[in-house]
């Protein structure tokens, strides 16, 4: 496997489920379940891995301190697994070039790409400001698996 194609198709097959892994400061591995889908990046173009993850979590921040992760997809007995570094955008972590509007959009991208939908958009904008949500994009620059 050379590219997302059998990522993009296993998320699809679970609802987005997969399994991250980041790097404790002990240089353990810390596991948790996210949904997570196959978008354009907003600045580049190129396919990326992204995902919304709440404010506050150990997941963000090990990834602001060693800001790579692995993402595994997975349908049954079949799985794919991408690595690579990671682009964090979130009020807690200004970037360059996205402001609040920006990041509200992103916010929805990512979760529509991760399967989401939602009937009262307004509602999830807020939610997702009051609970200080993020966007994580991981960059693959390796893809594996058994597909």
């Amino acid at each position: 496997m050379t590219d997302l194609a059998d990522f993009t198709r296993l998320t699809a097959g679970d609802h987005g489920l997969c399994v991250v892994s980041t790097l404790r400061a002990d240089n353990t591995i810390q596991s948790s379940l996210v949904n997570a889908g196959v978008l354009p990046h907003p600045d580049t173009g190129a396919e990326v891995i992204g995902m919304v993850v709440r404010g506050g979590t150990r997941k963000l921040d090990n990834l602001r301190l060693r800001p790579r992760m692995t993402v595994v997809a997975r349908v049954g007995w079949e799985w794919a697994a991408a690595e690579g570094p990671v682009m964090v955008v979130g009020p807690d972590d200004p970037v360059p070039g996205f402001d609040t509007e920006r990041l509200r959009i992103l916010l929805r991208d990512v979760f529509g790409a991760a399967g989401g939908t939602h009937e009262d958009w307004d509602e999830y904008d807020r939610v997702m400001a009051t609970e200080r949500r993020a966007v994580v994009l991981v960059v693959p620059d390796r893809v594996y698996g058994n597909g």
